[in-house]
């Protein structure tokens, strides 16, 4: 008697423990399926909307490709949620670069990290779930820190520019930078800021070959200069952008094997939806193409409750995305 009292005290258990199981998991099923489907009602596709600029129709471009580059900063030292859903990451640098495969020529579109935007918000399956009007660096602190954010960032830039897709991403951490810098042997810029106190040997007015981490300190610093407004900075980064693009040239037209060579040495640094041979396809085009320059988006930079924002102009958005993605109708 006393032994069957006891299996049904085990059974009794049992059953109570499979049935809490079963809960738990049918609550995250749910909820998996509830993410997914935030992000399953149909996206409007921008080859069938009417885009209209100064009183012109436009219909988009054949053969447009696109790629996002973001120099990553951590704001933290805590290690531990580098891979978590709260990682704390941000985009301090984004730049998108536009091939006309057909033109062959490519632009680039520097946007300000403070710009406001609509940014998703997302589930533990990196599912979006809501979104949010914020700091498009933010956005790569939602997600794992790695591909997940990377796409996430993407995805508030194509928004951005009013539903125009990112095809491709590469992150690397701005740690990279002096890796990168000193594998052109160095970048030449005539100094826009006075780094007095910060970098002396950053005089402004001279032209200085940055090297090592100096070449960080100028396309990452802002405060403690007299102008500590991110517009500056970007100023300088693409100034940067454009000298080190000349460096590149040079190397890869010396040495056939520099792309590998180099992205190898900052591997652990970059994260990216491109293998390495891929990577060589873009950096071929980046030789090849017709580089038509940089833009970047007017608007005003106003302090918000903590940070500063920058509203970007409607009409600066719809004239670069008039320029780069479409033509006028016939």
């Amino acid at each position: 008697m006393n032994e069957k009292r006891k299996k049904n005290r085990y059974f009794k258990y049992l059953t109570v423990v499979l049935l809490v199981v079963f809960i738990v998991a049918a609550s995250l099923f749910v909820m998996n399926l509830w993410e997914r489907g935030q992000g399953l009602f149909p996206e409007p596709d921008p080859s069938d909307q009417p885009f209209v600029y100064e009183g012109k129709e436009y219909r988009l471009k054949e053969n447009i490709e696109t790629f996002l580059v973001l120099g990553l900063d951590k704001y933290e030292k805590d290690e531990s949620v580098l891979d978590s859903y709260n990682n704390d990451k941000q985009a301090d640098f984004l730049m998108l670069f536009v091939f006309d495969n057909n033109a062959k020529t490519f632009s680039a579109i520097h946007v300000n990290r403070d710009t406001m935007t609509k940014v998703n918000v997302l589930g533990v399956a990196g599912n979006k779930i809501d979104s949010v009007t914020k700091q498009i660096a933010l956005a790569h602190t939602h997600g794992n820190g790695k591909d997940v954010s990377c796409r996430n960032t993407a995805d508030a830039v194509s928004d951005l520019l009013l539903g125009r897709k990112v095809n491709h991403y590469l992150s690397l951490t701005m740690d990279s930078v002096p890796i990168l810098n000193d594998a052109v042997g160095g970048v030449e810029v005539t100094v826009l800021d006075d780094f007095t106190g910060i970098d002396d040997g950053l005089v402004k007015g001279q032209t200085v070959t940055l090297r090592g981490e100096q070449a960080l300190h100028y396309v990452r610093t802002r405060y403690g200069l007299e102008d500590s407004t991110n517009s500056t900075r970007m100023e300088r980064q693409r100034q940067y952008v454009n000298a080190l693009h000349a460096k590149f040239e040079q190397c890869v037209a010396q040495d056939p094997d520099f792309i590998v060579n180099t992205s190898l040495s900052v591997s652990e640094y970059l994260v990216s939806d491109r293998s390495v041979t891929q990577l060589q396809e873009l950096v071929r085009k980046f030789n090849e193409y017709e580089f038509t320059g940089i833009r970047s988006m007017e608007g005003e930079s106003r302090l918000g409750a903590e940070f500063i924002e920058f509203y970007p102009k409607e009409s600066s958005i719809k004239k670069i995305v008039a320029e780069l993605f479409y033509t006028p109708k016939d």
